[in-house]
């Protein structure tokens, strides 16, 4: 028999996750722009960084940006494959959040690790404190849980230890710093002495067309890999992006098999395949292709869609506002920002 003590516990955990929905669809919440002169923090909230000249890379590289870096108490710790203990690596990052001489805060590294710090953040501290975040790869669970417990807008882009080419930075600049509105497509330049066409950044559409959605997904793994869970945002009519690295093309099947089985992909209003770098079927003919693959998963869904966007493991990557609105067109391969996401 249900006690009345028993009945308001019901009610309140019921207006809890009333409160968590009404907040993953509400407006998305917009992180200050970063300024030269601010600090941002660096965290590492999944893999170990295992060489300390790393960390004065990164350091380095976001001073040569102007801007003023804290280092996390944790960053450098180490539990075997993981960058210190669960509870000490979600320690950085409500207390990156919680600091408010922090206007921007970067993940070192990816590798895996963020899944099991998410029941540990302090949701309604990041709520009241919106600042960009950084990062991609194994990222991507961070990106998911904060968006859909926040509305904040997040940034799918390189880490501390990516390259720091000129399209890099040129991108996080517009982006973050700029605050534009812009319009991402693949870098088109290619030396013209050396090959008749362009060999690189190529994109392949899978069904033309036009739509709009916000900006949801990141690594396919680590996406599948908390479906099922109370951290992923609500998929409706999202414009669904997805990157791998070093996966056989079954698992890429199998991985599509379950965003298809949970519901996903058919919610999605366009799907945005962009580079799985290392997943070739190897030698002989026993397998199909990433493509095939896309083909297969995507393709039927009637949406706009292609393959070949300049997201993922690779030197040269955008900075996409995760839970941003956007429209893409999948004829030209391109997504375009229908307003900055900084505020």
């Amino acid at each position: 028999m249900t006690t009345r003590r028993d009945f308001l516990a019901l009610g309140g955990m019921a207006t809890a996750a009333l409160g968590v929905r009404l907040a993953a669809q509400a407006a998305p919440v917009k992180p200050a722009r970063l300024k030269p002169g601010d600090t941002i923090g660096l965290i590492n909230p999944a893999g170990a960084t295992y060489n300390g000249v790393d960390l004065d890379i990164v350091r380095e590289t976001f001073e040569a940006l102007g801007l003023k870096v804290k280092v996390g108490a944790h960053v450098l710790d180490r539990y075997g494959y993981l960058a210190g203990r669960d509870e000490d690596r979600a320690a950085d990052v409500n207390a990156m959040f919680a600091d408010r001489d922090v206007r921007g805060i970067v993940c070192i590294r990816g590798g895996w690790g963020c899944a099991r710090i998410l029941p540990r953040l302090d949701f309604d501290l990041i709520r009241r404190n919106p600042k960009v975040l950084l990062g991609y790869s194994d990222i991507t669970a961070l990106h998911s849980a904060i968006h859909m417990r926040t509305g904040l807008v997040t940034f799918h882009g390189p880490v501390g230890i990516s390259q720091w080419n000129a399209f890099n930075v040129g991108w996080l600049r517009r982006v973050l710093f700029d605050g534009e509105a812009v319009t991402f497509e693949n870098d088109k330049s290619f030396d013209k002495d050396d090959t008749l066409v362009q060999r690189q950044n190529r994109i392949r559409t899978l069904t033309p067309g036009m739509a709009r959605g916000r900006l949801l997904g990141g690594n396919l793994t680590v996406l599948t890999a908390i479906v099922g869970s109370s951290y992923l945002p609500d998929f409706n009519k999202c414009v669904l992006f997805l990157e791998d690295v070093e996966e056989a093309p079954y698992r890429i099947d199998r991985m599509l098999t379950q965003l298809k089985l949970a519901g996903i992909l058919a919610k999605a209003s366009a799907v945005v395949f962009g580079n799985c770098t290392d997943c070739d079927p190897g030698n002989g003919f026993g397998s199909l292709t990433v493509e095939d693959a896309l083909v297969e998963h995507v393709k039927p869904l009637g949406v706009p869609a292609w393959h070949g966007a300049q997201i993922g493991h690779i030197e040269k990557q955008f900075t996409l506002p995760y839970g941003a609105e956007v429209e893409v067109d999948a004829t030209k391969g391109t997504i375009r920002m229908i307003e900055g996401a900084v505020s």
